[in-house]
């Protein structure tokens, strides 16, 4: 790849490398369309405006070798359901975007390596192989361009097995819409019936309700900010140095943490999930290895699908960005010295704090700042602070990441790319045996600790193990 990566900077540092390369060469470029175009101009949300045209990559690795030709009908064919996709982004009078529905394609490119696919997994990992795509999708040269909103990379191992690099433009879809899309796209290549999406902004807008009660104006997740404080923000993000170590929690040790959780929760009809027993345990792991004083602020910022609280209100089937988020705190003694139930019922309350009215209190404010034409200066309203006090978690256990079957077999291993940010990342597992991938992005040199064997003892101490895969 062009860029230089995690392993690079790592190495320059005295750091292990966290990522190795594979070395793609490109051999063909298409460009694949859906074939019909109604020339429709759908209007972004509020909430699709808050994460700016950036791309997401997401690497699948299969074992089995992946047909070109067949991958692009197949995604033509998909397309016809999902024609933002093979839109453009345009700038509206006010500020805002919408997508043009033009038909102008999606950029489809076929790579070879010349090295047979290894075993990539916890113990090997890849950056996301997308060759020089990443270098080309700049937010700055999205809107007013013609520039693709999705871009496929199909690379083509030496005896075998194949590695799918997918780029999806952020604006237009959050993590679950993205796999939902990917997942259509498999069953449409499999030849089984799948659900038509909605693209229906207007469905979302249409709920916008400001809130009067103070409790929910508190729990709103965003703020409006100066144009300065924006863009400084912005760029003290951007240099953050960031790498990822991933580890797996087993069905049986996730069923030891949420048992402990449930032990020392704070009230005898007090409830936690698998997943907050989880999140609970990594938070005071990480703020052990971070090491901050006793009295420092600890925040935990939990990214939620604002889609499963607005109900029957908004279809199932929509398809676009419907994410919000909430923050919890603990002082950083009382994290670290609080049972795991106390913690993972704090983590519950925060999530549960997400309602209705919360929700479409966002929405209506989203709204109003895009009406002004200053979508731009809404930002989290951790913001300002986010790499420094806090860590976020992105649950996507849930997502039918390995279920994209694309004639070749489900995929063995996927790549979530390092972010700006301290993030857990929760994904299942290959297997979907009720274990949970667990990819840890943190700045580089608590990354390096992280992957020590202490830390990764201690990461799986609570149930018996001596240390996770």
């Amino acid at each position: 790849m062009a860029r230089k990566n995690s392993a690079h900077r790592a190495a320059r540092k005295g750091l292990p490398a966290f990522r190795t390369t594979v070395d793609s060469r490109v051999e063909r470029v298409h460009t694949v369309r859906a074939g019909a175009a109604d020339g429709a101009r759908i209007r972004l949300t509020g909430y699709d405006l808050l994460t700016g045209p950036w791309y997401t990559p997401l690497t699948f690795f299969y074992r089995g070798t992946l047909d070109g030709a067949a991958l692009r009908d197949s995604l033509a064919r998909t397309l016809r359901r999902y024609p933002l996709l093979a839109g453009r982004l345009e700038r509206d009078a006010d500020g805002g975007l919408s997508v043009l529905c033009n038909d102008a394609g999606v950029r489809f490119t076929e790579a070879f390596c010349p090295d047979p696919m290894r075993e990539y997994g916890h113990g090997l990992r890849a950056e996301p192989v997308i060759g020089k795509l990443l270098r080309e999708v700049s937010a700055f040269g999205v809107v007013g361009r013609d520039t693709p909103l999705l871009k496929i990379r199909l690379t083509r191992m030496a005896g075998g097995g194949s590695v799918l690099g997918v780029l999806v433009n952020h604006s237009l879809a959050d993590g679950g819409s993205t796999l939902a899309f990917l997942e259509s796209w498999s069953r449409e290549h499999l030849g089984v019936p799948w659900e038509e999406p909605s693209h229906d902004r207007a469905a979302l807008d249409g709920l916008g309700r400001p809130a009067t009660d103070s409790a929910t104006l508190e729990a709103r997740a965003f703020v409006g900010v100066g144009r300065v404080r924006h863009l400084t923000t912005t760029l003290r993000v951007g240099v953050n140095k960031l790498a990822t170590v991933t580890t797996r929690f087993g069905a049986a040790e996730l069923a030891a943490l949420k048992a402990e959780a449930q032990r020392t929760l704070p009230g005898p009809n007090a409830w936690v999930s698998t997943n907050d027993a989880l999140t609970a345990h990594l938070w005071q792991v990480l703020s052990e290895l971070r090491g901050r004083p006793a009295d420092a602020v600890e925040w935990l910022g939990l990214i939620v699908g604002a889609q499963s609280r607005l109900g029957d209100a908004l279809p199932s089937s929509y398809w676009g960005n419907c994410v919000s988020n909430s923050w919890t705190s603990l002082g950083a003694a009382r994290l670290r010295e609080s049972p795991l139930g106390a913690v993972a019922r704090d983590v519950r309350r925060c999530l549960e704090s997400n309602t209705e009215d919360k929700i479409r209190d966002e929405i209506a404010f989203l709204g109003s700042y895009r009406r002004k034409g200053v979508s731009r200066h809404v930002m989290s309203v951790r913001a300002p602070d986010v790499s420094t006090t806090s860590l976020s978690v992105n649950n996507w256990s849930q997502f039918p990441l390995y279920r994209i079957d694309l004639g070749a077999g489900r995929p063995f291993w996927y790549e979530f790319p390092d972010l700006p940010v301290p993030t857990v990342h929760i994904a299942p597992t290959p297997e979907e045996d009720a274990g949970r991938d667990v990819y840890l992005c943190l700045p580089e040199a608590e990354a390096a600790v992280a992957d020590t064997a202490p830390w990764r003892e201690r990461l799986h101490s609570r149930s018996g193990t001596s240390v996770g895969s």
